[in-house]
């Protein structure tokens, strides 16, 4: 897996290999467009953490995400204090552990 130096070139090379979408998330579901997906309803192919040296607000994750109907995007999301609030079911999709 390549190593990134900054969220913007982990979403550059992704978008490159084909992530072209953009997903976010919802609570309980992750929304790309008009369409919502569940937990089981998506795969992460990979993942990218990204850790600010001095300010919690740089800390992200970058998904690399695939639909069961073939969609393939980026979700950018923060992590730590500044996470967005999350079903069970969403914190152990995106947990950083092989689904």
């Amino acid at each position: 897996m390549v190593a990134y130096d900054t969220v913007s070139q982990a979403v550059d090379d992704l978008r490159q290999r084909g992530y072209t979408l953009d997903f976010n998330l919802k609570g309980s579901c992750l929304e790309c467009g008009e369409q919502n997906f569940n937990p089981k309803d998506f795969e992460i192919t990979e993942f990218h953490r990204f850790e600010g040296n001095s300010d919690p607000g740089d800390e992200a994750v970058v998904y690399a995400i695939e639909s069961r109907n073939g969609l393939k995007g980026v979700l950018v999301n923060a992590f730590g204090v500044y996470s967005e609030p999350l079903s069970d079911d969403m914190i152990k999709k995106l947990s950083f552990q092989k689904n």
